[in-house]
């Protein structure tokens, strides 16, 4: 699976007034940042006013009565409560889905524990996607078309000996982890798309046109959304199956810039090789099972300041 999203280029500003720009909720993961970012965009555009934006002012809309509590929430030396939450979000003038979405963001912000963080990551990542649907933001005829895990497992299973495409039958196969109504539509899909083709006279399953064929138009938001469900079945494999069913390993290091990018080039080389070869040797002979092969390389520091 070679998946890569269009990515698109912000306006340039040359040319144009320095004029601050209200932050915007969705390019955030950490709502302490967010309200920083909101608090210095309102004392910016007000600072030429008789009473200009100060704490005072949100904790009076918020109807809170400690006036430095934004900024002790800012700074990290409180948590914000779900009723405390909400109240932040009358103050930051949140409407009812702006709200969802900042008390999920404070959820995930305020999570500890690493698995929580990422049920929390999951919530907030899928509401932001229904919202960009709802306000078209995503194209909701694109949004059909990105398939995802339950799809490429599907298709996976045509390269996989002894299978009968029903959906009771892959339910089974997939370990309960897709309800059969799922698996149904996801195969109806594919076959009427014919990305996978069914024999008339033998009625066998197979791969007809290549899955996601022309993915460099995909938003980047579905691609995220793909790859995390994806990265939580790894997650769910590290408690449900033995480790003789499965190989995950960590690695953690520090690597210059350069290094970094032979590592990720590799890492590519690697991924592209495996998915030539295993797709020559499925013409010759079916294989045993589907597995899943996630390749993470991300950073968990910032660079030193003042160190190049």
């Amino acid at each position: 699976m070679e998946i890569t999203p269009k990515e698109v280029s912000a306006p340039s500003s040359e040319g144009r007034p320095n004029v601050p720009v209200a932050p915007r909720l969705n390019a955030f993961t950490d709502y302490r940042v967010f309200l920083k970012e909101f608090y210095d965009y309102k004392r910016e555009i007000t600072k030429g006013e008789l009473r200009p934006y100060g704490y005072g002012t949100f904790s009076a809309a918020a109807n809170i009565r400690s006036p430095n509590y934004l900024k002790l929430i800012i700074e990290g030396q409180r948590n914000l409560s779900i009723d405390m939450a909400k109240k932040f979000a009358r103050g930051l003038g949140m409407g009812k889905e702006e709200t969802e979405e900042f008390l999920a963001l404070v959820e995930y912000t305020q999570a500890i524990e690493p698995l929580e963080r990422n049920r929390c990551l999951k919530v907030l990542s899928d509401l932001r996607v229904r919202q960009q649907l709802k306000s078209g933001e995503i194209n909701a005829e694109t949004w059909e078309k990105v398939p995802g895990w339950v799809t490429w497992v599907l298709y996976a299973l045509t390269d996989q000996a002894g299978v009968k495409f029903e959906p009771d039958r892959l339910f089974e196969m997939m370990r309960g982890k897709a309800r059969p109504d799922e698996i149904r539509r996801s195969l109806e899909r594919l076959l009427a798309s014919g990305e996978l083709t069914k024999d008339p006279l033998t009625g066998e399953i197979g791969k007809g046109r290549e899955l996601m064929s022309g993915s460099e138009s995909v938003p980047v938001a579905l691609v995220r959304k793909l790859q995390a469900e994806l990265i939580y079945l790894g997650l769910e494999s590290l408690f449900q199956d033995q480790p003789q069913d499965r190989e995950i390993g960590a690695q953690t290091m520090a690597l210059t810039e350069d290094e970094f990018e032979v590592l990720k080039f590799e890492l590519r080389q690697f991924r592209k090789r495996w998915a030539k070869d295993v797709g020559v040797a499925r013409k010759a002979i079916k294989g045993n099972r589907v597995f899943q092969l996630n390749i993470q390389l991300f950073p968990v520091t910032t660079e030193s300041k003042g160190e190049n």
